[in-house]
């Protein structure tokens, strides 16, 4: 009797698990609970630098000038896509998101979007970053993998630049530096891209190649961006930021210590006064829709902005929600 229950109990477990997971994947963690820590207001005509959260690890920062933006992610593929299928670029998705984000294509007047820099070269990161560089003109730079990337989609050689970690690119009024850093411990992490990667492709087939940290410096402005909640510990000592745009994915299920220390290497060690958490939200849906944060188990988003809540209240950090797709004076009322 034992024996035939165990052989009823074993399926039937499998099929509760199996529903808790298409429960939780297609509930998402809500927003109240932050809602009064959004940004409020866009930046006014006439500020300096204008900062725009695209979704993921994709931000703009233009100073009327010269624009630079990290990764370019628009196509946005379905998780079916994503987890059964090949991911390719979607060419109508990256045009209507440069449109949206009011980014000039070559040729046109306006702001130079100067260079694309993936911050990591997983799919979610770099896979449209050649085609955003072929429609407006800009450089790709960053590691050999999305260099590859960019070979793949036959992108021009000239086109392209391999950065060199702690040495500062000028552009225009911003100086940009890259870190070392790792992708948050998961299965995706590590590998590298060797060979052009020509889509359609399997999405890990995006290999995450060299991550970084980005320090922006921009006219006493002093910014870093993060695209995944790993570090390399000792990397950004003696460098300094006013403000993080702290990628936080899959840092939810992450234990106490982690969370810390990934403070600790990047918040802390640069000294930030502001905190602006990306790469949250569902990078699964369209960016025509409101965006939501990813749903359990794939992260927990309420741990993440819970601990980011405490660490800004016991260390004096402000902690905000960005506004996306709206251009933010991110050193608005700040206290250095």
């Amino acid at each position: 009797m034992r024996k035939r229950q165990l052989l009823w109990l074993i399926p039937a477990t499998l099929i509760a698990a199996a529903a808790t997971l298409a429960w939780q994947l297609s509930h998402p963690p809500g927003l109240a609970a932050v809602q009064s820590l959004f940004w409020q207001k866009a930046a006014p005509a006439g500020s300096p630098l204008k900062v725009s959260f695209l979704g993921v690890a994709t931000v703009l920062l233009d100073d009327g000038e010269t624009a630079l933006l990290t990764d370019g992610f628009f196509s946005r593929p379905d998780k079916m896509t994503v987890l059964l299928r090949k991911v390719s670029p979607d060419t109508q998705a990256i045009a209507d998101g440069l449109q949206r984000a009011r980014i000039t294509l070559a040729g046109a007047t306006g702001s130079k979007l100067a260079a694309i820099i993936p911050l990591h070269s997983h799919y979610d990161h770099a896979m449209d970053a050649p085609e955003v560089a072929k429609l407006t003109g800009a450089l790709l730079m960053g590691s050999s993998s999305t260099l590859m990337v960019g070979k793949g989609w036959g992108l021009d050689d000239k086109q392209m630049q391999q950065a060199e970690l702690s040495k500062p690119y000028r552009f225009g009024r911003f100086t940009v530096t890259l870190y070392p850093a790792l992708h948050t411990p998961t299965g995706f992490t590590g590998g590298v891209i060797e060979s052009p990667l020509v889509p359609p492709v399997r999405a890990t087939d995006y290999k995450e190649g060299q991550s970084y940290a980005m320090v922006v410096e921009h006219d006493g402005h002093t910014l870093l961006i993060t695209g995944t909640a790993g570090f390399v510990p000792g990397a950004l000592q003696g460098v300094k930021a006013d403000v993080v745009l702290l990628g936080i994915g899959a840092m939810g299920p992450r234990s106490a210590e982690h969370k810390l220390a990934y403070w600790n290497e990047t918040v802390a060690a640069v000294g930030a006064k502001r905190v602006i958490p990306i790469h949250w939200d569902d990078f699964w849906i369209p960016s025509t829709l409101p965006m939501q944060p990813m749903p359990k188990p794939l992260d927990d988003f309420d741990a993440s902005m819970a601990f980011l809540q405490n660490q800004g209240a016991t260390q004096g950090v402000d902690i905000r929600m960005p506004a996306a797709w709206t251009p933010m004076d991110l050193w608005e009322d700040l206290k250095r």
